[in-house]
């Protein structure tokens, strides 16, 4: 990734052509996960290829109050720090497509990519993933990115669990998708709710096999809680 955005260095031989992620954003409360995750992406180089459902444009309003899918309104903090030409050629490399378009290049399996993540997933969303319908663009994406065989990440948002939910859980999973819910860890010590979002997208973005320097790592903390651990508890 580009050292002057913070990142450790992912630079591709000349010639190379980026990384290409599929983004998908459903209606589930979570936007925060979904601006994270592709201003990672953006600033390690990638190409972004975005499809927000009705609901999932709906989410992006009524959470941050992003009224246009382009990459100054999505990551803000992204277009800070690269100034005027950094966000011009960063946009070159985000693409946003309509929901409703399922002609649209991510529809087809041909359309070569190195992963799908849907982020947030509602149940909806999940529902119609598990089942194989095409209906919108970001079901035909998941389907065939699935019988592709190249990576889906669901990060399913909505809590409890029906027992619909788990079967679709399942049916993706055997699927060969993953799915990873919005379930931040509390060990390395969240401060804030920006800790919490990184832990999610680092967790993405592992299993996308994207570089990162965001704090998601056990190493380093095992000292200090094995501290906390064994320290006399005070008398009853």
């Amino acid at each position: 990734m580009s050292a002057r955005n913070g990142h450790p260095g992912t630079s591709q031989p000349p010639g190379t052509p980026p990384r290409r992620f599929v983004v998908g954003v459903s209606g589930a409360s979570g936007a925060l996960y979904a601006t994270r995750l592709l201003e990672e992406l953006l600033a390690s180089g990638a190409q972004v290829h975005l499809v927000a459902t009705e609901y999932g444009r709906r989410l992006l309003h009524d959470e941050l109050g992003v009224t246009a899918l382009e990459l100054a309104a999505l990551c803000p903090g992204l277009a800070d720090r690269l100034g005027p030409a950094g966000v011009a050629a960063a946009g070159d490399r985000l693409f946003v497509h309509p929901h409703k378009d399922v002609g649209a290049v991510i529809a087809s399996g041909s359309f070569l990519h190195d992963g799908m993540v849907v982020v947030p997933c509602s149940s909806t969303a999940l529902g119609y993933i598990a089942n194989g319908s095409g209906s919108n663009l970001l079901g035909r994406a998941a389907m065939v990115t699935l019988k592709e065989r190249r990576r889906l990440i669901l990060v399913h948002r909505e809590t409890p669990l029906s027992l619909i939910d788990i079967r679709n859980m399942e049916a993706v999973t055997l699927a060969g998708g993953i799915v990873a819910p919005a379930n931040p860890g509390f060990y390395l010590g969240p401060s804030s709710v920006g800790d919490l979002v990184d832990f999610v997208v680092g967790k993405c973005l592992d299993l996308l096999s994207v570089p990162h320097a965001l704090n998601t790592r056990w190493e380093g903390h095992a000292p200090a809680a094995r501290a906390v651990a064994t320290r006399p508890t005070e008398a009853p």
